[in-house]
């Protein structure tokens, strides 16, 4: 099979070529990535010389080198992970979020139609809106979109889109909304990766509000695995809720962190709350669990655990990307 990542530079994208490279190296890859400040290309360095892996520094808006590759390449299915994804920066400038988010997605699914490739969706739990802190309710597929940040709205117009293209045009497509990933080579501006650093260069960490704001949290690896399952064996035009079963607030994340990095909490500093900042989300994946058999298989003891350690022996890595 020739697959065509989008975003492959970037966090969960790198993550997912390794996963696949490594579980299926017959199958060959193409990476279209444009390099933007959260793309980097040492994430795949051991990869670079496999033949079974092709990188192309280029941008989803681009129709006419989009249509190029999967004409030429012969690309059986698109994975696209390719997104802005910082809330705190579509706050601060929407524009960016829209055209990657959702011009970006309408090209590939262009393209897509015109080529019969079948396409796979990354996409957030975030779209779903907020969920109450004493409340047992979590997100589900029936769940309605209620996205709050210009982000979560853009990343849901594409979701919306992608679901459009199958049902007008019989486009083969599936879609995963999963939770908040950590793990390795995760850009330094999200909660976890931006703690862990930040306590190794003995700084504080920034708490929003009063840090109980609760994410459900899985590590990466565990979402290329759901990935794999919805594309080897999820039912076209399905969508499939993807979490870790790990609820946290931010501040039990970063009292952990504290901890096992021989900090006091002195080392908390409380600062604003972000604008419209949801409250809770949380993933019922029982969906995938019973009609895929994927269920998390990392802890997330185990995951922070090997988390901290990547982060730790790769300090070169992260370092570059605060000069």
């Amino acid at each position: 099979m020739k697959l065509l990542i989008t975003g492959g530079a970037g966090f969960i994208g790198s993550n997912f070529i390794h996963y696949w490279l490594k579980k299926y190296p017959k199958d060959y890859i193409v990476n279209l990535d444009l390099l933007t400040y959260a793309g980097n290309l040492n994430n795949l360095k051991s990869v670079e010389g496999n033949k079974k892996y092709q990188f192309i520094r280029g941008d989803i808006c681009d129709a006419e080198l989009v249509d190029t590759i999967l004409k030429h390449e012969k690309i059986d299915i698109v994975v696209h992970f390719a997104a802005e994804s910082h809330v705190d920066r579509s706050i601060e400038g929407a524009g960016v979020f829209i055209r990657t988010n959702v011009v970006g997605t309408h090209v590939l699914l262009e393209a897509a139609k015109n080529h019969g490739v079948r396409f796979h969706h990354i996409s957030t739990d975030e779209v779903f809106g907020s969920l109450d802190l004493d409340c047992r309710d979590k997100f589900c597929e029936t769940t309605n979109c209620d996205p709050h940040s210009p982000y979560s709205a853009s990343k849901a117009a594409s979701d919306h889109l992608v679901r459009a293209y199958f049902h007008t045009h019989n486009l083969p497509i599936t879609i995963t909304n999963c939770s908040n990933n950590y793990g390795p080579y995760q850009f330094p501006e999200k909660l976890i990766p931006l703690f862990i650093t930040n306590l190794l260069q003995d700084k504080k960490v920034p708490l929003y509000g009063d840090g109980l704001n609760v994410r459900d949290w899985l590590y990466v690896e565990d979402h290329c695995r759901a990935v794999d399952a919805v594309i080897k064996k999820g039912k076209i035009g399905e969508t499939y809720c993807v979490g870790g079963n790990s609820e946290k607030s931010n501040l039990e994340i970063a009292q952990l962190l504290l901890k096992k990095l021989g900090k006091s909490e002195k080392y908390i500093q409380y600062v604003a709350d972000r604008k419209g900042h949801d409250r809770r989300y949380a993933i019922n994946a029982g969906k995938i669990k019973k009609q895929l058999g994927w269920e998390p298989s990392v802890t997330f003891s185990e995951g922070i655990d090997r988390t901290i350690s990547w982060y730790k022996k790769n300090e070169e890595w992260w370092r570059e990307l605060l000069k």
